[in-house]
């Protein structure tokens, strides 16, 4: 079974990028959004790319990737604490001497020396720095979050290819004994049979590995199925089978219906007093509506359930992890009947 993720628009690479840079040139202009801007022609290229400005917005740049993409993943990551404050508290001596000097430089061409802004930035370096950290933090978490998806998916698919290929063999070796009967009896119904053992072996081969199919060929791998077991039991046992597939272009689970029956004709043979089994699966409104019914006897019940095989609980299980909230399955024992109702919505 082949899944295809689309991957989030958040997750490509470019994209990223371009949020990083578009940030960057917002940050670059704040500038121009200050109160009280020079409105004078040529004001607003002073603003932007004198000496200072694009001191301090090259700094930011650098102290904000610096902490976010090496500092806290090789020293805070790897419980290099001491290692990493000491790194923090060196950064920030660094910016605010290479910001006192912008300062000094530009105030000195005016004539004036102002040491205020050394200490002032302070400020603007423990607003960069926790920013990197909560970026950092932030695109970590969901870098995990991603990863433990991607291998709860993964499970899930092992699991699910694990599941359904129990059904093959399970179904297969019902099967075969049905040929050796037939075999046994010298049967006329032994080469019909065989050709629609032929059919459901290409179906089980060629089809079941794909993630869904048409609802029509599960439909007639159903039917061929209880083709070999009438022929099989012939009028040893009634089966009433009722199918309405008006909407039969949906998709569903390859194999999902075949344990229900293979219970069915399982437990409702032998040494039970006229054998009946009554199948109906219609189709509306995109909901399927399948009921299985057989008698049965609690005495060869517990002899029966030793090869069982898969069974129900295989197709409980696939129906919770790909049909979660979308089926109601109901199995229940009345009156010497077994009951096993399924409502499905399908795609």
């Amino acid at each position: 079974m082949e899944t295809t993720i689309r991957k989030q628009w958040y997750r490509i690479r470019w994209v990223v990028v371009a949020f990083h840079i578009l940030t960057w040139v917002l940050v670059f202009l704040l500038p121009l959004f200050a109160p009280g801007k020079p409105g004078q022609s040529g004001e607003w290229s002073h603003a932007l790319f004198n000496k200072v400005h694009v001191g301090f917005f090259l700094a930011s740049v650098a102290i904000f990737y610096l902490n976010a993409y090496y500092f806290i993943p090789f020293f805070l990551y790897k419980t290099k604490k001491w290692q990493y404050v000491l790194l923090t508290f060196l950064t920030l001596v660094v910016f605010m001497v290479f910001l006192s000097f912008l300062f000094d430089s530009g105030k000195r061409a005016h004539g004036t020396y102002i040491h205020r802004e050394f200490f002032f930035s302070i400020i603007p370096f423990i607003f960069l720095w926790a920013m990197a950290t909560l970026y950092r933090f932030a695109a970590d978490k969901i870098k995990a979050e991603r990863l433990l998806k991607e291998k709860e998916n993964e499970n899930l698919k092992t699991e699910l290819l694990f599941l359904r290929s129990q059904v093959s063999p399970h179904f297969l070796f019902n099967v075969l004994n049905n040929m050796v009967a037939l075999a046994r009896l010298k049967s006329d119904r032994l080469e019909p049979s065989l050709i629609k053992l032929s059919g459901l072996m290409r179906y089980m081969l060629y089809e079941s590995d794909e993630d869904k199919v048409p609802l029509s060929r599960e439909i007639e791998y159903v039917t061929s199925y209880i083709d070999l077991q009438k022929l099989r039991f012939g009028n040893d046992i009634l089966v009433n089978v009722q199918i309405c597939d008006e909407e039969d272009y949906h998709l569903i689970e390859p194999m999902l219906l075949i344990p229900f029956i293979e219970n069915a004709f399982k437990h409702g043979t032998g040494l039970i007093e006229n054998p009946e089994i009554d199948i109906s699966l219609r189709v509306h409104n995109g909901v399927l509506d399948f009921e299985i019914k057989n008698k049965f006897k609690n005495a060869s019940q517990e002899l029966k359930d030793k090869t069982s095989g898969i069974g129900l609980s295989n197709v409980r299980r696939r129906l919770n992890l790909l049909y979660d909230q979308r089926h109601t399955l109901t199995v229940k024992e009345s009156n010497g009947w077994f009951i096993a109702s399924l409502q499905l919505k399908l795609q």
